[in-house]
C-alpha cells in the first residue's frame, strides 16, 4: 500500500512539474488563428487591410487566457492563409499579403510574414514567408492578440472572402519562473 502511495506521488509530481513543458508543446503545436474578412467592395491594385482578434488553442478550449509565464522565446515559425468562404474560393485573386501582429491594448504592430508573388494558379491555401528571427513574446503575452492582413487584389471579387490566418509558434519552456 505504501509503495502505491509513493508511486502515485511520484507520478503526480512528474505531471505537475511537466505542466510548463506540456504548455510549451501545446502552444507550439497548435496555432493562433484569426478570421479576416475581405469585403466585396475592396478595390483592385490598392493596398487595403483587415484586422481581427486571434485565438490560441487554450483560449478556444478552456475559455481562459494562456499561461504565458510558462513559455519564453516565442517566434513565428509558420504563417498560413486559407480561403474559408465562399466555397471553392482561390487566393489567386490576390497579388500580395502582409501579416502584422499587435496587442489589443497597443497601436504598435510588427510585420511577421509576407508574400509578394501570389500566383494566379494558387489554390485556397498559401504559406507566407514568415520572419522566424523575430521574438513576439510581448505580443503573445498580452491579454488580446490582433492580426492584421494587408492585401492587394489582382481582380474584382463577387462576394466577401473569409480568410483564416494561422500562426504556428515555436517556443521554449520558461523553467526560471
Amino acid at each position: 500500500m505504501m509503495k502505491r502511495s509513493i508511486l502515485a506521488l511520484i507520478v503526480f509530481g512528474t505531471i505537475f512539474t511537466g505542466c510548463s513543458t506540456v504548455q510549451s508543446i501545446i502552444r507550439s503545436t497548435f496555432p493562433y488563428t484569426a478570421i479576416l474578412v475581405v469585403p466585396v467592395t475592396s478595390k483592385i491594385n490598392t493596398e487595403q487591410s483587415a484586422t481581427s482578434q486571434a485565438s490560441s488553442f487554450d483560449q478556444i478550449f478552456t475559455g481562459q487566457a494562456s499561461n504565458t509565464k510558462s513559455i519564453r522565446d516565442v517566434r513565428v515559425a509558420t504563417v498560413k492563409i486559407d480561403a474559408t468562404s465562399p466555397s471553392g474560393q482561390t487566393l489567386g485573386v490576390f497579388k500580395s499579403f502582409k501579416i502584422y501582429i499587435s496587442r489589443g491594448d497597443s497601436s504598435k504592430e510588427l510585420l511577421i510574414a509576407s508574400r509578394n508573388d501570389v500566383a494566379t494558379t494558387v489554390g485556397s491555401s498559401i504559406m507566407l514567408d514568415a520572419d522566424s528571427t523575430l521574438l513576439v513574446d510581448n505580443f503573445i503575452k498580452g491579454s488580446t492578440v490582433r492580426i492584421r492582413v494587408e492585401y492587394v487584389l489582382r481582380s474584382a471579387i463577387a462576394s466577401d472572402i473569409n480568410l483564416k490566418a494561422s500562426l504556428g509558434l515555436s517556443v521554449a519552456p520558461n523553467t526560471a519562473k
